[in-house]
């Protein structure tokens, strides 16, 4: 058997990738499946993509992008199913999966983890929104043979349009790479957030809390980022988020903190962030949202926050208790392996191809 993955970015580069289909790739070779990887941006084009200035070299990149597309029509015949990770390409309506499924007639598995039919401009994809074509995700769906969906809300959404809908939670790998677990006994402790440039606005609403408690606590209060905020207090310490020092960054919390809004967007996410910090034995605050309520069990290996006085007494309650942040750390690696990690979903995943 031969799948051909057709996805956005280049190989383990972006979080969507890495933790929905890359890390099962040792299995699907043990189960005798060959398969290949066609990015639209390629590895230059994407480490110019979220910054400044290169406005030629980005557009070149995505020319280069529809040709390596257009290129694929003439190796389509040797794959039995053709997987697409979001979108055939960023932008424009979809041309690339209709000529696959309505002309090739190859079969489609489409695989989303985000409310990607719901506008979403920040400040860096402005412009490229206005290229997007939002209401092509339900026309996928409709011509897809079966749909990976990374929770509840985005499996509700598909089954408007097709039946073979089948839930493929975003997951951790606790045996190569989220292995460690944290030391929930350490002199100074940490309060932590990871996320990137789009969703770090969703963290403002807690600085004036950790602005409060740095009067009583110390702590360090660090933000994994690819970009900087623009934000100054006592606590703060800013860490560039690095691939290759990813887990070593993570562990160096006592707590993980995950808010989000309650709307139709962020009950699309998939709970990355939470999936992370349990993984590694970090008790999880989250916002009570979506998804983010069947991986965190409040009160057992973490908290739902869904006021400013609950992130509040939470953040408090765990900077106190080294023994409840212990117990939070095993039930949360605990819940994680057997909900949400590669091993807990490996046949799910491997049953999409038959």
């Amino acid at each position: 058997m031969k799948i051909l993955f057709i996805v956005p970015y280049p190989l383990l580069s972006a979080p969507s990738q890495r933790f929905r289909f890359e890390q099962y790739f040792e299995a699907m070779k043990k189960e005798g499946i060959q398969y290949e990887v066609q990015s639209f941006i390629d590895e230059g084009t994407w480490n110019i993509l979220y910054k400044k200035g290169f406005v030629f070299r980005k557009v070149y990149g995505i020319i280069k992008g529809f040709a390596r597309r257009k290129l694929l029509f003439f190796k389509l015949y040797k794959y039995n199913w053709i997987f697409i990770h979001r979108e055939a390409a960023p932008i424009g309506p979809p041309i690339f999966e209709w000529i696959i499924a309505k002309v090739f007639r190859k079969k489609i598995i489409y695989d989303f983890d985000d409310a990607i039919w719901l506008e979403n401009v920040s400040e860096s994809n402005k412009l490229i929104s206005k290229l997007k074509w939002y209401s092509k995700v339900s026309s996928i769906i409709k011509w897809s043979e079966k749909i990976s969906c990374g929770n509840n809300f985005l499996c509700e959404y598909a089954e408007k349009y097709n039946s073979k809908v089948i839930l493929n939670p975003t997951t951790i790998d606790m045996k190569n790479l989220h292995s460690e677990t944290k030391n929930q006994n350490t002199e100074r402790l940490a309060i932590g957030w990871t996320g990137t440039h789009s969703t770090i606005k969703y963290l403002e609403p807690i600085v004036p809390i950790i602005k409060e408690l740095e009067k009583q606590f110390d702590f360090q209060f660090l933000v994994i980022s690819n970009r900087k905020p623009d934000w100054n207090f006592k606590s703060l310490q800013y860490i560039e988020w690095n691939k290759e020092t990813e887990v070593a960054d993570l562990l160096k919390m006592n707590i993980g903190l995950m808010p989000i809004p309650d709307d139709d967007w962020a009950k699309g996410k998939c709970g990355f962030k939470a999936l992370q910090y349990m993984s590694l034995g970090i008790p999880a605050l989250v916002s009570p949202v979506a998804v983010n309520k069947k991986i965190v069990d409040s009160g057992i290996n973490g908290y739902w926050c869904g006021s400013e006085e609950e992130w509040k007494q939470a953040i408090m309650l765990l900077l106190q208790n080294t023994e409840l942040r212990i117990s939070m750390s095993t039930a949360a690696k605990e819940k994680i392996k057997n909900h949400f990690s590669v091993e807990s979903n490996t046949t799910n995943f491997l049953n999409l191809f038959k």
